[in-house]
């Protein structure tokens, strides 16, 4: 009776052991920090952006099969370790380099995450970053496209996103088809935004232009926070161009689309480079008056049933009813890639999850974006990304118009605008 009585008793304690291993398991979770612009001019764009995480959040929590070959959707949690969760720390930057440094060093030192994600505006993504790099933690990009952000040799920084010089080479392209097709296109104005964003990928646009025997006939470059755009437009208006690119955050394209119709001045061709005229905001305040623009994209809502529109569906109903929007978008699988490296990882450890993060090899079929997948160089980007151009054709939802096997519907000349 007494060793029934030991046996007994030990049985209940590896029972208690294991309910105990299971329980913490369940119990862990994995903090990574989001750095996004939460007040401010882009308030906005950060607001749909952590919309997207915690879209992503949910997704990899739950156990969504629906979502088919989505990695980390058909179980809840991250199964490489044992089901742990995923929680965000999210922190505003304000719209400011030195705040989102700030920021960026209190999620490592004091929030101990063991990864970032972030950061939107590329000025802010090129200061987190550096202090990712200083405390060799990992840090994964979705959103911005800054050409110099993959040139600093940084070993702990992951760009996903296709950056300006991929999307060069689409308005190239995109305009030579055009001008085959009979429209002029010959004259090419840049306007942009002076911070890292704006004066970077203008300066890519510029070059990639030139090197194809396409020179840029005016570069208008005007301050981020302005709140009158007058004398840029009055430029184009009288120097005028055949095609206008447009690199600009939300509230400066808002701005100068109001500007334009006050002025009453439409440019043959209005093209943006995504950023504010992808911001659901900016087609809910000037979508009528801006009708016929083109943008650029990587992102399609798809049809009934589709993942990618499962996870609108779902992305709804954490942004008051929004959809998807192209960078909100590549935002979401920035960090579904950073997590699926973690879960491959096994581990928290940073070197493993940097490690894992360097053989990522995603096929199209497990992204949510047209990318034709996500595998990164030696420099810590996406060399896979890839984009199409949309254009707003009812003043109220952008379609694929280009290439023509990925196009919904032809391109609408000129722009109409209002």
């Amino acid at each position: 009776m007494r060793l029934r009585h030991v046996l007994g008793l030990l049985c209940a304690a590896a029972i208690s052991v294991a309910l105990v291993g299971t329980a913490s398991a369940q119990d862990k979770t994995v903090k990574i920090g989001g750095v996004y612009p939460l007040s401010g001019n882009a308030a906005s764009a950060g607001a749909h952006g952590k919309a997207a995480i915690e879209t992503a959040i949910d997704i990899i929590n739950n156990a969504h099969p629906e979502l088919g070959s989505l990695p980390l959707a058909k179980n809840a949690g991250l199964a490489g370790l044992g089901g742990a969760k995923v929680e965000v720390i999210f922190a505003d930057n304000q719209g400011s380099p030195a705040v989102g440094q700030n920021q960026a060093l209190r999620l490592i030192t004091e929030e101990k995450v063991v990864a970032l994600s972030g950061a939107y505006q590329s000025g802010i993504t090129l200061t987190t970053s550096a202090i990712s790099e200083k405390y060799g933690i990992p840090y994964v990009n979705g959103e911005s496209v800054a050409a110099n952000l993959t040139e600093r040799g940084f070993k702990w920084f992951f760009r996903v996103t296709p950056v300006a010089a991929d999307f060069a080479k689409i308005y190239l392209d995109f305009l030579k088809d055009m001008k085959a097709g009979g429209v002029k296109t010959d004259n090419v104005a840049i306007v942009h935004e002076n911070t890292e964003y704006g004066t970077s990928v203008a300066g890519v646009i510029a070059s990639v232009f030139k090197d194809n025997g396409l020179s840029i006939a005016q570069d208008i470059a005007y301050s981020a926070n302005t709140t009158d755009v007058q004398s840029q437009v009055l430029q184009l208006k009288e120097k005028k161009p055949d095609v206008v690119i447009m690199v600009s955050y939300t509230s400066d394209a808002i701005l100068y689309v109001k500007t334009m119709q006050s002025l009453d001045y439409k440019p043959p061709m209005l093209i943006a480079d995504n950023s504010g005229f992808s911001d659901p905001s900016f087609i809910k305040a000037v979508g009528k008056i801006a009708q016929g623009v083109f943008n650029r994209s990587s992102w399609g809502v798809g049809p009934p049933g589709s993942t990618s529109f499962l996870i609108n569906e779902m992305y709804k109903k954490k942004s008051g009813g929004d959809d998807l929007d192209d960078t909100s978008a590549r935002q979401m699988q920035g960090f579904f890639v950073l997590c699926d490296a973690i879960d491959r990882a096994g581990s928290t450890e940073p070197d493993k999850i940097q490690a894992a993060l360097k053989a990522t090899d995603l096929k199209p079929d497990q992204l949510i974006m047209g990318y034709k997948g996500v595998k990164f160089d030696d420099k810590g980007q996406n060399i896979l990304a890839s984009g199409l151009v949309i254009q707003l054709q009812d003043g109220e939802n952008y379609v694929p118009v280009w290439p023509k096997d990925r196009a919904r519907t032809a391109p609408a000349l000129p722009y109409k605008g209002w």
